[in-house]
């Protein structure tokens, strides 16, 4: 049975962060890295934007270049799955039946796209985005002559999905089931304004829209039936409804947990030497009043893979970091810091229709997150105020004429 001091299984922003963190702070004992895809580690945001777009080819994407891995004397496992975990032996089984033990467990596997569990779901045409090949089928179907689409979800994957296609002169429908669309993670202000843009650039963008089910020909689909029994035609499908943590080996094995893996402030499970980063990783978070939850976005990954390496080499350092995150459609650069669940009043800064304002979160009158578009200096002022919980008269928050580093806290 082969064996290395650190396995990380997965192969995306957080696996390969934590392979980097265990080097540069000097690890020195043998490191493999288990993928379920063929390719080395590549970014995932360009998916739904650049790569989507045409505008950036997938070798661009690599976080690092494929011999990079070999210089670093990382050993990846391409084309595999760990499908059990025996944490008493510290042994994984591969999805090839092999078996690998290790001193040291990454869990690193992100989620898989949720999917539909209407009738037709498993129809060709249907999509997600999570990875290449979901995209390449994409693009395939656009290049063979696929010009209406239909987007289920108004979260960002749905919203920067239908960007990009308007952009490419496909017909886009985007059907949320909410009033609003981002209405998990922000506020009306930026809900609403982002509906708008998204209707002046010919997006056909409904609201409160229940599916029924995905209408086709027994293989292929052709429509999209509504609860109210209306059809709305298309040539392919986007499902953009979350994510569900890839995390059955490890609750199998005894890991805490349900909707993700439960860590502590080191990123450690409740199973011994196994830890876990990323989108699938439950942890309390500061910025979310101690709350568990689970952050899905590059910054977690990259941030909690180094306090796993950390933690590995020695170093115990809990996380702490400040969750930010960005969004692109069209010409809109939103960035986003801190986390706005739970707040209590929101203040608008500059005004929607110049399409460069900001959204700040107040929570019991501290300032808890800003989401920011088009207004980069907010979004680096605003930082420091999300960092202290800042506490700053909301007429003077809302003065656009007044940077936010000169606003004094009360």
């Amino acid at each position: 049975m082969d064996h290395a001091n650190v396995i990380i299984v997965g192969g995306g922003h957080g696996g390969a962060a934590a392979a980097l963190a265990l080097r540069q702070n000097g690890f020195e004992g043998t490191i493999t890295l288990i993928g379920r895809e063929q390719e080395p580690p590549y970014e995932r945001p360009p998916l739904s934007k650049e790569y989507l777009a045409r505008e950036k080819e997938f070798e661009r994407l690599y976080i690092r270049p494929p011999s990079f891995w070999d210089d670093k004397d990382v050993t990846l496992m391409l084309g595999r799955e760990v499908t059990a975990i025996d944490p008493q032996a510290k042994r994984v089984t591969l999805s090839d039946g092999s078996e690998m033990g290790y001193d040291h467990l990454i869990w690193a596997a992100g989620g898989d796209a949720r999917r539909l569990s209407c009738a037709g779901a498993e129809l060709a045409g249907v999509h997600s985005v999570r990875n290449r090949a979901d995209v390449d089928r994409m693009m395939a179907e656009i290049d063979a002559g696929a010009r209406r689409a239909v987007i289920i979800g108004g979260g960002y994957i749905g919203l920067e999905a239908a960007a990009v296609l308007r952009k490419l002169g496909v017909e886009v429908v985007l059907l949320e089931m909410l009033d609003r669309v981002l209405a998990r993670v922000a506020g009306e202000d930026l809900s609403r304004f982002y509906e708008e843009e998204h209707r002046k650039h010919g997006v056909d963008l409904r609201l409160e829209a229940a599916v029924d089910c995905i209408e086709g020909d027994g293989e292929k689909l052709n429509g999209v039936k509504m609860a109210d029994g209306s059809i709305v035609p298309a040539d392919m499908v986007i499902v953009g409804i979350g994510i569900v943590p890839c995390i059955g080996p490890l609750i199998v094995a005894g890991a805490a947990g349900a909707n993700g893996v439960e860590v502590d402030e080191f990123c450690r499970t409740s199973l011994p030497d196994v830890y876990a980063i990323g989108d699938c990783a439950a942890h309390g978070n500061d910025f979310a009043d101690g709350a568990v939850i689970r952050l899905e976005s590059v910054q977690n990954a990259n941030d909690m893979a180094t306090i796993a390496a950390k933690a590995i080499c020695g170093e115990e350092k809990p996380y702490e970091a400040t969750p930010w995150f960005w969004s692109n459609q069209y010409d809109l650069k939103l960035q986003t810091v801190g986390l706005s669940m739970n707040h209590d009043r929101t203040v608008l800064r500059g005004d929607p229709a110049d399409r460069s304002f900001s959204v700040i979160y107040l929570k019991d009158g501290r300032i808890i997150a800003l989401d920011c578009v088009n207004k980069i200096k907010d979004y680096v002022q605003g930082r420091k105020l999300v960092e202290r919980r800042a506490v700053i008269d909301p007429d003077l928050l809302a003065d656009n004429d007044v940077a936010l580093k000169e606003m004094k806290a009360s």
